[in-house]
């Protein structure tokens, strides 16, 4: 065991635990965001650098600081080292400006996207980043691409995190997309415009933190913040079939894998369970979902808990002051 010291709070975690793994277990608002890290991916981190944090002891044995911000999704923790993140200027601004760089090819089109309210990056951009851009290049630009008939990708709001890659090679036996180019020319691509037909190719929706890869199913059919979401299951010889349904009145609109509180998948689901089950006679509901990090989908929910307000009793009128009238 080793005990890490992070924005003040001590926390003792496993050897081999990496540091953003350790601020998890403490929660709230000290723990870094991650936009290519996947916990239930092998592999995944240090691409896209916004978890970055200072090291100011390394270890109780070597107290020196590391010259240099490091991953935290990487970076395996020591006893006794002490890692600052929200109380550093240095790492706020590092990820004021990675925030920056990842804005810069990425469109502004949040109005029409259907990841808004739900998007890392959205929330990202909102907590970090600037009104104006400093970039006066041409941005680039592609075309819709079509990945089969349940998959389209906006490769102009990909940030290129590999996740989709990881999932697809992780999950299941024949992944056909992958990273195409090199530089400012990579891009996510099938080779030879090949399709996504694998029975869990809609997991790589689920976690693209960004808009890239969307459900055509569900494209432009509602708002995520105007639907509810419940917790479902079916008895499904394919996967666990434990989902979440988000439904506007009777109507299932859609269905994705359970998440949790960092946005992460719980368990993979199917295909079938995900775009052929789109009636509530199809399911077992268990209840809400309660959406612990988006406030915008929870806001006005039957989920969030009732306050008591206490009743004021009524005041005389001489008490009352009538606003003047022009």
């Amino acid at each position: 065991m080793a005990k890490i010291t992070f924005d003040g709070i001590e926390v003792e975690v496993e050897d081999g635990t990496t540091i953003l793994q350790a601020a998890r277990k403490i929660g709230g608002d000290v723990v870094p965001p991650a936009m290519c890290f996947y916990t239930p991916l092998k592999g995944s981190g240090g691409k896209c650098r916004v978890c970055l944090v200072k090291v100011t002891q390394g270890s109780a044995r070597d107290p020196r600081p590391m010259p240099k911000l490091v991953a935290s999704c990487i970076t395996p923790v020591q006893d006794g080292m002490v890692v600052e993140n929200t109380t550093n200027e240095d790492v706020l601004n590092a990820r004021k400006g990675i925030v920056e760089m990842l804005l810069i090819n990425h469109p502004l089109d949040c109005p029409i996207c259907d990841q808004a309210g739900e998007c890392d990056l959205q929330n990202l951009s909102y907590e970090h980043g600037v009104s104006a851009t400093r970039y006066e290049e041409p941005r680039r630009t592609f075309n819709k691409i079509d990945l089969g008939p349940y998959i389209q990708l906006h490769m102009t709001r990909c940030i290129l995190c590999y996740r989709c890659v990881y999932t697809a090679d992780q999950i299941t036996e024949k992944r056909v997309h992958g990273v195409l180019g090199r530089g400012d020319a990579a891009e996510i691509g099938t080779y030879i415009e090949n399709v996504i037909d694998n029975d869990f190719s809609g997991n790589v929706i689920d976690v693209c933190p960004v808009g890239a890869l969307t459900d055509k199913t569900w494209r432009f059919k509602n708002r995520v913040w105007f639907t509810k979401p419940l917790n479902a299951h079916r008895d499904c010889p394919t996967c666990s079939g434990k989902v979440t349904l988000w439904s506007r009145g009777d109507a299932v609109l859609r269905v994705t894998a359970r998440k949790d509180e960092y946005a992460e998948v719980e368990e993979f689901i199917c295909n079938t369970c995900r775009f052929d089950k789109k009636e509530v006679s199809d399911w077992t509901i268990e209840g809400p979902r309660n959406i612990d990090r988006g406030s915008v989908i929870s806001a006005n929910h039957y989920e969030l808990p009732v306050i008591n307000v206490p009743i004021v009793p009524n005041l005389p009128k001489s008490t009352v002051k009538k606003m003047p009238t022009e």
